[in-house]
C-alpha cells in the first residue's frame, strides 16, 4: 500500500513540474518578463513600469547586447515579448528560424547614423574611403539606402532596398570600400579605435556608448525610416491582456514625451 501511495505522490509530482514547464508564461495577467537591449528599449520600459504597476502588472526587463539571443529566448517561452528589433530584422528572423512571432506594437525609430574621426560630412569623405558597416543583412539594406539618398552610391535597378548587400551596389564614382565584415555591436568600438574613414552605426549601440546620433553623426537617416522598432510576441500570445497593456503603455503621452525630451530627435516614438 505504502509502495502504491509514494508511486501515485511520484506521479502527481512529475505531472505538476510537467505542468510547470510547459506553462506559457504570457498566459500570466499580472506579469511580463520582457527582452530588450540597454538602451533606449530597457530605459523606456523602465520608465513604463509605474504605469504598468497601476495595471496590476509586475513588469520584469532582461537587458540583453546582442541581437541573436532575445529571440531565441522569446521562441524557447522564456520572455514574454521582446522590444529590441526593427521590422525587416524581425521578418528575417522568422523567415531564417521559422519563428512564430508577430507584432504587438510598433513604438519608435533609431535613425542610423554615420560617424567619423576624420572627417566632418560625407561629401567630405576622399577616393577610396573605407566605410565598416554591420554584417547583418537588414542593417546593410538600410546603410545603402542612407549612402545612395547622400549620392555617393546608386543601387542596380530592381533591387528591393530593404534586402540589398554590398553587391547590389551599381554606381560607387568614389570607389568607396564598404567594409561589411563587423557585428553591430562591434562598430562603437571600431569608431572609437579610429578605424576606417566612417562608422555606419545602429543608434541604440551609439547612445548606449555616450554618443548623441543628431549631434555627432556626420549623417543620419531621416525620421520617417520604415525601420520601426517593435514589441515582438509569439503569434499566440498577441491578444493577451498584459502584452496590450504594455503596448498602451509605451503610446502613452508620457512615455513619448519622455522619448522625445530625452533624445531629441535621436529616437523617435510611433505612435501606432
Amino acid at each position: 500500500m505504502k509502495k502504491l501511495v509514494a508511486g501515485i505522490l511520484t506521479a502527481s509530482l512529475a505531472l505538476s513540474l510537467a505542468a510547470c514547464g510547459n506553462k506559457d508564461k504570457a498566459g500570466s495577467d499580472k506579469e511580463l518578463v520582457v527582452g530588450a537591449s540597454n538602451t533606449p528599449h530597457a530605459i523606456i520600459l523602465e520608465k513604463a513600469k509605474p504605469i504598468l504597476k497601476k495595471e496590476g502588472i509586475d513588469l520584469k526587463i532582461e537587458k540583453y547586447q546582442d541581437y541573436v539571443l532575445p529571440n531565441k529566448d522569446l521562441d524557447s517561452g522564456d520572455l514574454d515579448a521582446n522590444y529590441f528589433q526593427h521590422i525587416p530584422y524581425l521578418e528575417e528572423q522568422m523567415k531564417d528560424n521559422n519563428y512564430d512571432f508577430a507584432i504587438a506594437g510598433k513604438i519608435h525609430i533609431e535613425p542610423i547614423g554615420v560617424y567619423s574621426q576624420k572627417y566632418k560630412s560625407l561629401d567630405k569623405l576622399p577616393d577610396g574611403a573605407t566605410i565598416l558597416i554591420s554584417n547583418s543583412v537588414t542593417d546593410q539594406g538600410r546603410t545603402l539606402q542612407l549612402l545612395q539618398a547622400n549620392k555617393l552610391i546608386t543601387l542596380k535597378k530592381g533591387v528591393d532596398p530593404t534586402k540589398a548587400v554590398i553587391k547590389d551596389i551599381d554606381e560607387n564614382p568614389k570607389h568607396l570600400k564598404i567594409d561589411g565584415g563587423t557585428a553591430p555591436e562591434m562598430l562603437v568600438q571600431m569608431y572609437k579605435n579610429g578605424e576606417g574613414d566612417a562608422v555606419v552605426i545602429n543608434s541604440n549601440f551609439a547612445i548606449d556608448a555616450g554618443l548623441v546620433p543628431t549631434k555627432d553623426a556626420i549623417a543620419i537617416e531621416s525620421s520617417d525610416s520604415p525601420y520601426v522598432n517593435v514589441v515582438a510576441v509569439k503569434k499566440k500570445n498577441k491578444d493577451n491582456k498584459a502584452v496590450k497593456k504594455l503596448v498602451d503603455a509605451l503610446h502613452s503621452k508620457e512615455i513619448q514625451d519622455f522619448i522625445t525630451k530625452e533624445w531629441k530627435g535621436s529616437v523617435v516614438p510611433v505612435s501606432k
